[in-house]
């Protein structure tokens, strides 16, 4: 069975960068899209950004918008979050999720929780001078 594989989190002083990976473990995956998602203590998961696996479009969240780019390698199966003047409130476990075949989500489903159906375990991200 496949899984996602997050990578590159991390300690980070405000103001700084980081780069997230997401890697599929099968050559076969295949996803109508990627995203990313975050959850901090005692808050609900919350929708990052996505990425239109076949054309490669990108949706943020407003609280990421013009900080966090999306990109993804179709070669190797792979996604990327790079992440740019982060900001305490950045701090979270980030997981990165595919909507995989058969059934592909509406484009409004991507931006939930619901329109995805594979998950990585996540990877730690903290913000903090």
């Amino acid at each position: 069975q496949v899984q996602l594989v997050e990578s590159g989190g991390g300690l980070v002083q405000p103001g700084g960068s980081l780069r997230l990976s997401c890697a599929a473990s099968e050559r076969t995956f295949s996803t109508y899209a990627m995203g990313w998602f975050r959850q901090a203590p005692g808050m609900e998961r919350e929708f990052v950004s996505a990425v239109n696996w076949a054309s490669g479009s990108t949706i943020y969240s407003n609280s990421v918008k013009g900080r966090f780019t999306i990109s993804r390698d179709k070669a190797k199966n792979t996604v990327y979050l790079q992440m740019n003047s982060l900001k305490p409130e950045d701090t979270a476990i980030y997981y990165c999720a595919a909507d995989t075949p058969p059934t592909r989500s509406i484009l409004s489903s991507w931006y939930t929780a619901r329109g995805y159906d594979l998950w990585g375990q996540g990877t730690q991200v903290t913000v903090s001078s």
